[in-house]
């Protein structure tokens, strides 16, 4: 795979596949954070003398024109960014599109509108690739939070297209999570939380003969601490599941891994309920309740576990953390990963929000701009938009 900085861009037509599915609310732009994550790879070209044509899909219109998914905000916010005007095309594809293109000169910046106004991205249609690929001479992807998804834009044009790299986000993200895995400093600490055992049953197969001890928190641990038959009372548990749980709970007594489970839990009637029914110890659940935060003896157990980490992955929350009353667990891991002296990479939507809610951006290493990417690469599985970038 070759990166952009080891390129010849002047005058050439370059089509770059980003990530910017920024929420929105009311048409205006709730987190720009993944625009801030591309500037470096759209400064960098507009530099190098490069004619930019960027896209990207917005949420879900299912390949119809949705006006309320337009990428409209996202162009108004980039020229902001850039100091410098990026137009929006009309659509993705076209001779109006190819019009504009044709019009662009060094250091210009074409934003096309949403990919998934059109059928043929997600389906990767080989006939939307063809004309996507017509537009440029160069194809650059820097969307790492795509690169699972076997779209036209992230697989289809690049092998169309005979010149590819990968930008800055993509070469920063691949440079952090190989290190992680490859050569991490010990001790090494898996977290992993969240609702479901079922999207992070590949992670912990993959990662627990390579770390030293695994946290496990969140809605998933309440299916470890049944298939270890323990009350869960209400909570959520993947019942399908249990036997997986049980399978990890022994590789990891086999090839001597740490594994934690929460050992207390503030309980409620629901995760939008206002207030707590109580905090309770793993063995003495209340049947009526749901599990849906860690406990403060929990809390002490895991600053433990981390106190010496060298490597910290993690990835998703302790509970219900968006709920005031039932955020302590969650809040109280992240000062704990925050306290970590060593490599802290962190990854997935929630973790990120969490993170940021707790102000400790700034004392992870690196957080992770990809969420299905994310924990697809900590599988060890093959991401289709790298390999379409290599020879």
């Amino acid at each position: 795979m070759k990166y952009i900085n080891e390129a010849n861009l002047k005058g050439k037509k370059v089509l770059v596949r980003l990530d910017l599915n920024v929420p929105l609310k009311d048409g205006k732009i709730q987190d720009d954070s993944r625009i801030k994550a591309a500037l470096p790879t759209i400064k960098y070209l507009i530099e190098q003398g490069a004619k930019l044509i960027l896209c990207s899909h917005l949420g879900k219109p299912k390949g119809k024109v949705v006006p309320e998914l337009s990428l409209k905000p996202v162009a108004k916010r980039l020229s902001e960014l850039l100091g410098k005007e990026v137009k929006l095309a009309p659509g993705v594809v076209g001779e109006e599109v190819e019009k504009l293109v044709e019009g662009l000169k060094d250091g210009d910046v074409l934003l096309l509108e949403n990919l998934r106004f059109h059928p043929g991205e997600t389906k990767n249609d080989p006939e939307f690739s063809k004309q996507l690929a017509k537009l440029a001479d160069v194809y650059v992807s820097d969307g790492f939070g795509v690169v699972h998804r076997a779209h036209a834009s992230v697989v289809g044009v690049p092998s169309l297209i005979k010149e590819k790299y990968a930008g800055f986000l993509i070469k920063k993200e691949v440079e952090y999570l190989q290190d992680a895995l490859k050569s991490p400093q010990r001790p090494f600490v898996l977290i992993s939380g969240g609702a479901k055992i079922s999207t992070k049953i590949g992670v912990i197969n993959n990662l627990i003969s390579k770390v030293d001890r695994i946290i496990i928190g969140g809605a998933m641990a309440n299916t470890f601490r049944k298939a270890q038959g323990y009350p869960v009372g209400r909570s959520l548990v993947e019942d399908d599941f249990l036997d997986e749980a049980k399978k990890i709970l022994a590789k990891a007594k086999e090839l001597k891994k740490s594994l934690y489970l929460p050992i207390d839990y503030v309980m409620g009637e629901s995760p939008d309920a206002k207030n707590p029914l109580g905090t309770f110890p793993y063995q003495d659940i209340d049947e009526n309740g749901m599990i849906l935060d860690t406990g403060p003896a929990t809390h002490v157990l895991f600053s433990e576990v981390l106190k010496d980490a060298k490597t910290v992955v993690w990835n998703g929350p302790m509970g219900a953390f968006e709920n005031p009353a039932f955020s302590q667990g969650s809040f109280g891991l992240a000062q704990s990963v925050a306290a970590v002296d060593g490599l802290v990479i962190v990854g997935g939507g929630d973790t990120d929000s969490l993170v940021h809610k707790c102000n400790i951006q700034d004392k992870v290493s690196f957080i992770s701009s990809g969420g299905g990417s994310f924990l697809e690469f900590l599988e060890g599985k093959e991401l289709p938009g790298l390999k379409a970038l290599e020879d």
